[in-house]
């Protein structure tokens, strides 16, 4: 496993398509947790946000996080395919995901930097 999270190097366009990736099977994810009735918009893109942070670094997680929300809002919230005013639930959501997701950015990001010091 550590070889696998120090071969990507953050900036890279590896890294970034990597991020495009995992947002791409969250949204999959998340499509059929919709089907089935199950309202936890970002559910599925939590682990997307921590496996590209992981194996991609910082920049590939804040990617995936700045690209999540605007993909939630026009795919997953009522009107569906459509940009409505938010309410003030879905204000909280987006700040509880951000939040959420820049503490695991910034633990993945110790997690590379031990390892990378482990390795000298």
């Amino acid at each position: 496993m550590r070889n696998v999270i120090l071969r990507v190097r953050p900036w890279s366009p590896s890294a970034f398509l990597a991020a495009v990736l995992a947002i791409t099977l969250a949204a999959s994810i998340q499509e059929v947790f919709a089907i089935f009735g199950a309202k936890l918009y970002f559910a599925s893109f939590f682990p997307a946000v921590l496996v590209s942070s992981l194996v991609a670094g910082a920049p590939a997680g804040v990617f995936v996080t700045l690209l999540t929300i605007p993909v939630v809002w026009w795919a997953f919230m009522p009107p569906y395919f459509e940009f409505e005013p938010l309410t003030a639930d879905d204000y909280h959501r987006f700040a509880m995901f951000a939040l959420g997701s820049a503490l695991m950015i910034s633990f993945a990001n110790l997690y590379r930097e031990a390892l990378i010091l482990f390795r000298k």
